[in-house]
């Protein structure tokens, strides 16, 4: 069945965009009267769904007027998915496997619509896409709010440390008596730079505003509007000037040529000595080994990661012997209602643009 709920945000979303309907309670009400039937009325544009496990609530919009075909292997085969891929008229990618030219090769010069499952896309080849005219979506916004939260949980628990703290029970190391053991870094009065501040890292700061902090510095190639820069305390600074006036420093912005591996040993050296790293970005904007050795020499005081190279992280990598760094298997969108918003983003996205429509929300 459709789904049942839409957050405020979503809502908002389609408003912005103009798009028709959202007024959905039962399976028969229609949330986009777009309709994206071929010139024969006999034929059903073909669907390829690259993931088993893409929510229903996306798949039952899909499956109104269009053949959807789903990949059934998890983790995802690539072979399966360029078998099954052949002539279909659209791609929901469900997964982040390489969406390059080989992949529109194998499905034909009749693609007329491809959406991600996700916000960040450094996994495709835009520029693929987008020289053959193919329209791509994508799916930011509704996630914010789940990866802000999970932002927040590894900033408090790296910062309170939280793993270090779990060793100590599990070795019986708990050391009772004391009145200076354990202690960790305040969030009251902090200052918190953010390398990259579009919405993901505007929705952390509405959160992080509930704990008193200072202010917020943030590092992006464009200045915010000043009506955002009031709401948050917000200030524009250099790469460098972030790093060594920040108490907590989050990584926000996408994996690019400019930003891989940005966050390495010389960054590290201009952080406080106490200050605290949060990555729910791309693991491939921080040096892992450069990491390892700041947090193990307490050149930076904490670390907590969502994201980190490669990923599945190896169970013998050096990053699991450090005990003030917290690492989460890339969490930061999985709650059942935003896996479930993201697909119901990603199926409009292919049946707008299939109908010939502006994508819901659009990559390019």
């Amino acid at each position: 069945m459709l789904i049942k709920h839409f957050s405020i945000l979503q809502i908002s979303l389609l408003t912005l965009l103009n798009v028709n309907a959202i007024t959905a309670t039962t399976a028969d009400t229609t949330i986009s009267k777009t309709k994206v039937k071929m010139s024969d009325e006999n034929k059903k544009f073909k669907i390829l769904v690259t993931h088993p496990e893409v929510p229903q609530e996306g798949i039952d919009l899909l499956t109104r007027d269009c053949e959807v075909i789903i990949c059934q292997n998890v983790p995802t085969v690539r072979a399966e998915i360029l078998e099954k891929s052949k002539g279909v008229d659209a791609l929901l990618w469900g997964g982040h496997d390489a969406l390059n030219a080989e992949a529109l090769d194998a499905a034909g010069p009749q693609l007329k619509a491809i959406s991600t499952m996700s916000a960040g896309i450094d996994y495709v080849d835009v520029a693929e896409v987008k020289r053959r005219k193919i329209p791509l979506g994508h799916t930011p916004i509704v996630l914010n709010n789940a990866v802000a939260d999970t932002a927040v949980g590894l900033l408090l628990a790296a910062a309170r440390r939280f793993h270090e703290g779990r060793l100590k029970i599990e070795t019986d190391k708990w050391e009772g008596g004391h009145l200076n053991w354990m202690l960790g870094q305040d969030v009251r009065d902090s200052v918190v730079g953010f390398f990259g501040f579009g919405g993901i890292a505007q929705t952390i700061a509405k959160r992080l505003s509930g704990f008193d902090i200072d202010s917020v510095l943030y590092t992006t190639r464009r200045r915010v509007s000043e009506d955002i820069e009031k709401e948050y305390n917000a200030k524009k600074v250099d790469f460098d000037t972030m790093l060594s006036q920040s108490d907590f420093v989050i990584i926000a912005s996408p994996l690019t040529k400019e930003t891989a591996g940005i966050f390495n040993a010389t960054a590290f050296g201009k952080m406080k000595k106490t200050a605290v790293l949060v990555n729910i970005a791309r693991g491939g904007v921080v040096n892992q080994q450069d990491l390892y050795e700041a947090l193990k020499t307490n050149q930076i005081f904490a670390a907590g990661l969502d994201v980190m190279t490669p990923e599945p992280l190896p169970a013998n990598d050096p990053l699991l012997s450090l005990p003030n760094l917290v690492l989460l298997p890339h969490l930061g969108s999985a709650t059942q209602r935003t896996r479930a918003d993201m697909a119901v983003i990603a199926a409009h996205n292919v049946l707008r643009g299939l109908a010939g429509e502006p994508m819901l929300s659009p990559a390019y």
